[in-house]
């Protein structure tokens, strides 16, 4: 079990932001095309987080063009390069899959204070 352990911490990220279910992110994620590599942003909702440990991830949901899309990173993955928080939410919730049902100012999470 230590192993395990060992072998993981050898991989995990010191320095990851507070990002809790409701925070409006800033995730920017390497992208390789070719032999180049940029850096793209994706800013949404978190709306859940799961795991813990290296396999630790986040959904990050937004809307765009009227059509909801989502996708899951994980937090300790090598191409995600930074996650900035640009406000958090107050919400009540672990989850927010209830969100998927909503459109326009209904879809938005209070922030906090």
């Amino acid at each position: 079990m230590d192993l395990v352990k060992a072998l993981s911490s050898q991989y995990m990220k010191e320095q990851l932001p507070e990002v809790q279910v409701g925070d409006t992110v800033r995730v920017h994620v390497r992208i390789k095309e070719g032999s180049r590599e940029r850096i793209q942003m994706f800013e949404g909702t978190v709306i859940a987080r799961k795991h813990g440990g290296i396999g630790e991830t986040i959904t990050v949901r937004r809307i765009s063009y009227g059509v909801g899309c989502e996708k899951v990173f994980p937090l300790h993955a090598p191409n995600v390069a930074a996650i900035d928080v640009v406000r958090h939410g107050k919400v009540r919730r672990a989850k927010l899959y209830y969100l998927r049902d909503r459109m326009g100012k209904a879809a938005k999470v209070k922030e906090k204070v």
